[in-house]
Formats: C-alpha cells, structure tokens, sequence
C-alpha cells in the first residue's frame, strides 16, 4: 500500500515570463498595459487606491510621559540644595515656581514643575510644587521642610 502524501517530491516548474505569446505569459508578462505598475522596481507600499491607509486608520498607542509635555520642569533634591549652597535661592522664603523665574532658572515658558528624589537635602526649606515623587516628599519631611503640592486630589 502506497502513502498518501506522494506528492512531496513533484515539483512545479518555474514559469518564464516573457518567453513569447505560447506561453500564457508572453508580451506584457501578466503585467497588464502601460502604467506604474507595469514597469519594473516599482513598490507602491502601504497605497490602497486612495482607500484610507490602515495605518493612518489606526489610532496612535503608546505612552506619554509627564517630562515630555510642554511647560513642566523636573528638580532634583541634589540641584535644589545646590542652588541653596550657591546662594541662588534662599531657603528661608518659600519655594514655588516664581522664585525660579525669578532667578532666571526657569524659562518664561514653564508653567508647573516636578520635584525628585534624586540626591540628598540637608536644608529645612518650604516648597510649593505642582508635582512629587513619593520619595521626594518624604526626604523633605524628613529633612524638616514642608511641602505643598497644588491641585492635589484627596
């Protein structure tokens, strides 16, 4: 009894284009007449005859991180008691968004800033920010300051 699956080892043959109309593909070689798509090294990528393409029909995925948005600065502690240390701000007064203007550290475009924990803060200071870290919040209790961050939700 032979196996069913004889058909392994046929092979079809390769069809020659262009070899004269007896062929089935002679002449334009199945490319049809005249037009970009019958010239060669043409790809019309991702063209759907004037059909939406499926990749401006897909919404754009991915994540936006709150650095990136226009407008909002990031602080770390080791910069904030830097500018303490060099005099540039002081710790006395209250910290907010202004007092970095004022000193020139802020552009006039930023509106909000973000405080993080990155380095230490020996200073006792009090800052109002728009945005903290975890980390950042509790090394500045810790070090005997005190923060307020704006349109907190509770």
């Amino acid at each position: 009894m032979t196996s069913l699956n004889t058909l392994k080892n046929i092979k079809t043959k390769k069809i020659r284009v262009g070899r004269g109309i007896g062929s089935g593909k002679g002449k334009t070689s199945g490319r049809g007449v005249k037009g970009q798509k019958s010239r060669s090294g043409v790809a019309i990528k991702s063209f759907e005859g004037g059909q939406m393409p499926l990749y401006r029909r897909l919404p754009k995925r991915g994540f936006n991180p709150i650095a990136s948005k226009k407008g909002v600065a990031i602080i770390n502690l080791s910069d904030l008691q830097k500018l303490i240390d060099t005099k540039k701000i002081s710790a006395d007064a209250k910290i907010n968004i202004n007092t970095f203007k004022k000193s020139k550290l802020f552009r006039k475009s930023i509106s909000k800033f973000k405080i993080l924990s990155n380095g230490d803060l020996n200073s006792k200071i009090d800052i109002e920010v728009d945005y903290s870290s975890k980390n950042a919040k509790e090394k500045i209790e810790k070090a005997g300051g005190q923060i307020t961050i704006k349109n907190q939700v509770k």
